[in-house]
């Protein structure tokens, strides 16, 4: 089958021919047929992470069940599903309090994907910049049969971690003012998610003016050009002076982090939702900490549980309550993989799909 490969960092993906072992015990074979581009990706591939090339990239996809391991019960040939990236044991101690996005696992994945006799590694357990891919069953969602599963794509990270933030982690309350710093494919969801959540004042910040036309689609109320104003000084003079009951930082980055932070009133919640480098660091004087009552807080993929979350989230589509075909700006072959990391982080688009 073919797949984009990451074989060197900061170098183009190579569209090459790799060897897919046959689903184990637990596993399941999916045939992708959308996958979801997404920033991580490009992180992993621009930065030094903990994934180590060869490797295949890619973890928003959607696809149909192709074959099944011996004791998978829970889906079936022909079933359509999302995957859910990232460890899902069930079992540590995260999973059993009902944190699956915070599961430490004890268990090891085997190589799944081959170069010849050389492994080639499944980013987090998803590896969906190819044909075809191997998972664990506690790692797909059935979609419903309706459900357009390259719409649906988007779900697997972008939507569940945009929305879920605002509704799963923040709990923001009907009638907040909420502003989110990034107006990125995440970025533009924590603004569906705040119009679902019922915000009154809906703020995107972000330096292209492109974006920001993104995020008024979406549901943003008022728009910022960080490039032209002071968020902070922004965000206070749209509050009435004393800040947002809510902030969401979707970039990862310590100066934008700290704008947050600042633009948030006293007691108010900032959430940092953005993947930061592995070595940044963030300087916050404590002392504020304690005089205004402020939060800062972490929120790792929406706080999502995939097998209730998802679900509701596509019924949400359905339903027309949340938006999938608007964040879609263009749809990508396989081969045109790097074109679509190219436009991404020139913020041509919202949101862009790998077809197969």
């Amino acid at each position: 089958m073919k797949a984009a490969v990451m074989y060197e960092r900061r170098k183009p993906l190579v569209i090459d021919d790799l060897d897919l072992v046959e689903p184990g015990p637990g596993e399941v074979e999916v045939q992708l047929v959308a996958s979801g581009v997404c920033h991580s990706d490009l992180h992993h591939l621009q930065r030094d992470t903990a994934t180590k090339p060869p490797a295949v990239l890619g973890h928003e996809g959607a696809g149909i069940i192709r074959a099944v391991g011996p004791g998978v019960t829970r889906v079936k040939t022909g079933d359509h599903v999302v995957i859910a990236f990232g460890p899902k044991c069930g079992e540590c101690y995260y999973c059993l309090r009902g944190q699956p996005y915070l599961c430490t696992p004890s268990y090891t994945v085997r190589p799944r994907l081959f170069k010849g006799d050389t492994p080639v590694n499944q980013f987090i357990e998803a590896a969906t910049y190819a044909e075809r891919t191997v998972v664990f069953e506690r790692n797909v969602v059935k979609l419903r049969d309706d459900a357009p599963m390259d719409k649906c794509c988007l779900i697997a990270c972008g939507v569940a971690t945009g929305v879920g933030a605002v509704v799963n982690t923040a709990h923001v309350e009907a009638g907040s003012n909420v502003v989110v710093i990034g107006a990125g494919g995440v970025g533009l969801n924590v603004v569906q998610g705040a119009r679902l959540a019922g915000a009154t004042r809906i703020i995107a910040v972000d330096l292209l003016d492109k974006k920001l036309e993104f995020a008024r689609e979406m549901g943003a109320t008022h728009v910022i050009n960080a490039g032209r104003e002071d968020t902070v000084e922004a965000v206070k003079a749209l509050t009435g002076g004393i800040g947002a009951d809510y902030a969401f930082e979707v970039i990862g980055n310590p100066r934008t982090i700290a704008q947050a932070y600042d633009s948030v009133h006293k007691g108010g919640k900032a959430v940092v939702v953005g993947v930061a480098d592995e070595n940044a660091e963030l300087t916050i004087k404590p002392v504020w900490m304690m005089r205004t009552g402020r939060t800062l807080m972490g929120c790792n993929y929406g706080s999502a549980r995939p097998q209730v979350d998802f679900p509701k989230l596509v019924d949400l589509y359905m339903e027309g309550r949340i938006k999938l075909d608007e964040l879609i700006t263009r749809r990508y072959s396989l081969d045109e993989i790097n074109d679509a990391f190219r436009a991404m982080e020139a913020g041509e688009v919202a949101r862009s799909i790998v077809v197969f």
